[in-house]
């Protein structure tokens, strides 16, 4: 039975419930509007913004650090032994008009650490930044200390920021006498917004004549698909694909006056990602991780195990009876060997991760031997992907 689209209405065929030709023309129709949108919604999964995969040339965050003390912590601070502390502590005392001797200064309270902060792009002076506080001497931890002012330097030595306040540090020790109890590290603080921008590091983009964008990942067809999007946006050519990471962007021929607006019109526009085929293995956690394009050539893989045990013992020989002889210690190795029969798993052409992974766990094999066996398939060219090994 079909149910009319205008009428709503149910109607026979007249060959008991099947439907008729019309009733078929569109079931068909719905069927290929369902694989269509499906294929659409592929289509768009795959589209992503060249803000998402590149970056501007010049324009990027700039590394601050500082060497400063925290104070009022509970004897939990440096000992007498670092003397770098007692010095900076006298140091910054003498500042102050307190004139001391190093000897006579009891640190336990006071940890010496460095400072170090990330000046964002364009950052202008009174904007605040977040500040990471790590102990560089040997206090046991610095929870509930307070960072004096510390001055943040950039490479060239220019002080770009001051950082100054209370710290807030996610672990905790507690304990004595070799019985302590250490959650996280209790050495290491931070202060959300506890640094002060003191000079601005801002690039001025109105002196650029060529805006460059890098690929975060280098690729030849990212690169050219990234020019021809942004020259089909202004309808003309202003944008060419120097190498795989480098696309070069000429403000003058693109007609916007603002380089800003230019960058914002061109980070917005999206292209097509093509994910490269890699396999990312990590020796130490067994993690592996494969990305859904890697494919495999057909490959039979045999996994089995052999286990060797040697076990050595001492016994005690007891000599014959009315003998004048003395016991004796008598050494005794036994070996035993396991051979588990070999496992087995047949991979067509165009495999892909999920089959693979799938059939490895069948037959048992754990995150090692799949690291082994992946390395095995590379190098008997059965894998279509760069095998890399952090």
């Amino acid at each position: 039975m079909v149910i009319e689209f205008l009428t709503g209405k149910p109607r026979k065929s007249g060959l008991g419930n099947r439907p008729t030709w019309p009733g078929r023309l569109i079931l068909l129709a719905a069927v290929w509007i369902s694989a269509s949108l499906a294929l659409f919604a592929s289509e768009i999964d795959r589209k992503v913004l060249i803000r998402d995969v590149t970056q501007i040339q010049g324009v990027r965050d700039n590394q601050l650090v500082g060497y400063g003390l925290v104070v009022g912590l509970s004897r939990t601070g440096d000992t007498q032994q670092t003397f770098f502390t007692v010095q900076t502590l006298a140091n910054t005392l003498l500042r102050m008009g307190v004139q001391i001797a190093p000897g006579v200064v009891v640190v336990k309270n006071v940890a010496a650490v460095f400072v170090t902060a990330s000046l964002p792009a364009f950052a202008r002076p009174g904007m605040k930044v977040d500040v990471t506080v790590s102990s560089v001497g040997d206090a046991k931890s610095i929870e509930g200390g307070v960072l004096l002012l510390t001055a943040l330097r950039a490479p060239n030595g220019e002080v770009y920021a001051e950082a100054q306040g209370p710290l807030v540090i996610g672990g905790y020790s507690e304990g004595a006498a070799g019985n302590i109890k250490s959650v996280n590290h209790p050495t290491v603080g931070r202060i959300a917004e506890g640094g002060i921008v003191e000079r601005e590091a801002a690039v001025d983009l109105s002196r650029f004549r060529i805006v460059s964008l890098l690929l975060l990942n280098s690729d030849f067809t990212a690169a050219r698909d990234i020019a021809d999007a942004i020259n089909a946006e202004f309808g003309k050519t202003i944008a060419a694909a120097l190498d795989s990471r480098r696309i070069d962007i000429n403000v003058a021929d693109s007609g916007v006056l603002s380089v800003p607006i230019l960058i914002s019109r061109v980070q917005n526009l999206s292209i097509s990602f093509h994910s490269p085929a890699k396999v990312v293995v990590n020796e130490r956690t067994g993690t592996i991780v494969m990305g859904g394009d890697v494919k495999l050539s057909p490959v039979s893989v045999i996994h089995g195990s052999l286990s060797i045990d040697i076990q050595t013992s001492h016994v005690v020989v007891q000599p014959p009876p009315f003998s004048n002889g003395k016991p004796e210690t008598v050494e005794q190795t036994s070996m035993t060997v396991k051979d588990a029969p070999a496992q087995s798993i047949q991979l067509e052409e165009g495999a892909n991760v999920d089959e693979l992974i799938k059939g490895l766990h069948a037959i048992g094999a754990t995150s090692h031997d799949i690291i082994a066996i992946l390395q095995a398939i590379k190098a008997a060219g059965g894998l279509q992907a760069d095998l890399e090994v952090i």
